[in-house]
């Protein structure tokens, strides 16, 4: 089954029962279970389940005792039977990573790019390494080309701002020349699977949610540049015009440095100064500023980081970050004391990965795609 049909398939009711699939793992779930457990009526999930293992993705997985009556026949997701790939643009950098229905990584690739080096040398390197990494698909199902076999589509993650229902790029910071560009609908044509774009910071945080990383959290990136990822109430908060989570543009100093937004102060331009000058300490307590603001605005109950300059020297930051926050919880008198710190797990790859999950999370009723 292609891509094109099981995204056709997407429903609420099918979301229920393919989440509950991958959450019992390999032990299955019986359809009584699923029925119980979506509120269902057993006609539904027999209709739902039947279609789904027509399809592939999903098998029997034994039989399991039952309190009376003939044994129950259990079902289990077939994590191979559904691949994307996400792709992290970064200013200087791809990676890309192969991910099945589980989530887990079975493909990675990462090279040097050059997101100033006009669209059309981007969107062919964006071709490539999606075309690298999903190469052994083709081989598996006997067939040519990326578009084709298990892969449901590619979720691409890059610096904002965006418009993320659109796909279309706006003046991303240092490369004015990309605002207006249909990113995403130059990749899907030139790959032929659906494209998804996002923000890094919130196709990150979306990864995180759907990883188990709580209802109400901050994803901080701290790299080349410096964002925000929100989720509240358990779904990425984009706002209105899918602008929410530019952090790095807050002004903190009046008369602060030029940043390359145009305006002075900015705690992008104030932390990437301080670590170019290596204190990193001066760093993490003006990051630690700009995470208390959301703190007191939001009242979130977690603050992740991550972004390669907070992977270098982790725990300077979370120390910093901490530090700042128990400062002001202290002087507020916060009930329950400050928001806990913490490095967002994956490493380098946690953007790519949540960039996955921008075509796999909807297919699970997380997040909208």
């Amino acid at each position: 089954m292609g891509s094109v049909n099981l995204l056709a398939l997407r429903s609420h009711n099918l979301a229920l029962v393919l989440d509950l699939l991958r959450t019992a793992g390999a032990e299955g779930i019986s359809r009584l279970e699923l029925a119980e457990r979506t509120g269902l009526t057993p006609q539904a999930v027999s209709k739902i389940t039947g279609r789904l293992r027509e399809a592939g993705f999903a098998a029997e997985a034994g039989r399991r005792a039952s309190t009376g009556g003939k044994p129950r026949t259990v079902l289990r997701l077939v994590p191979e039977a559904g691949h994307a790939v996400g792709v992290h643009l970064d200013r200087d950098e791809l990676r890309a990573v192969l991910v099945d229905l589980d989530g887990a990584v079975v493909g990675e690739r990462s090279g040097e790019l050059d997101l100033g080096g006009g669209a059309g040398s981007v969107v062919e390197a964006v071709a490539r390494g999606v075309e690298e990494v999903a190469g052994a698909l083709s081989a598996t199902d006997g067939a040519r080309g990326a578009g084709v076999g298990s892969l449901l589509g590619v979720g691409v993650a890059l610096p904002g701002p965006l418009d993320h229902a659109r796909g279309v790029l706006h003046r991303v910071t240092g490369f004015p020349e990309w605002d207006g560009f249909p990113l995403r609908d130059a990749l899907a044509k030139r790959l032929g699977v659906p494209v998804v774009v996002d923000k890094d910071t919130n196709a990150a945080a979306l990864g995180l949610s759907v990883g188990g990383e709580g209802d109400s959290f901050a994803y901080l990136h701290l790299g080349t540049g410096l964002g925000a990822g929100l989720v509240m109430g358990g779904s990425v908060h984009r706002g209105a015009r899918t602008g929410a989570g530019e952090f790095g543009h807050q002004v903190i100093q009046l008369d602060g440095p030029r940043c390359e937004c145009g305006d002075r102060g900015c705690i992008e331009a104030l932390c990437l100064a301080a670590v170019r000058r290596g204190d990193l300490a001066r760093a993490a307590r003006v990051l630690g500023a700009g995470a208390a603001n959301l703190v007191g605005l939001l009242d979130i109950d977690l603050v992740l980081l991550g972004g390669r300059t907070v992977t270098a020297a982790p725990e300077a930051f979370v120390r910093g970050v901490a530090q700042v926050l128990e400062e002001r919880a202290r002087r507020e008198g916060a009930l329950g004391g400050s928001v806990p710190v913490r490095v967002a797990p994956g490493g380098g790859r946690t953007v790519a990965e949540g960039a996955a999950q921008l075509l796999m999370g909807p297919l699970f009723g997380r997040g909208d795609g």
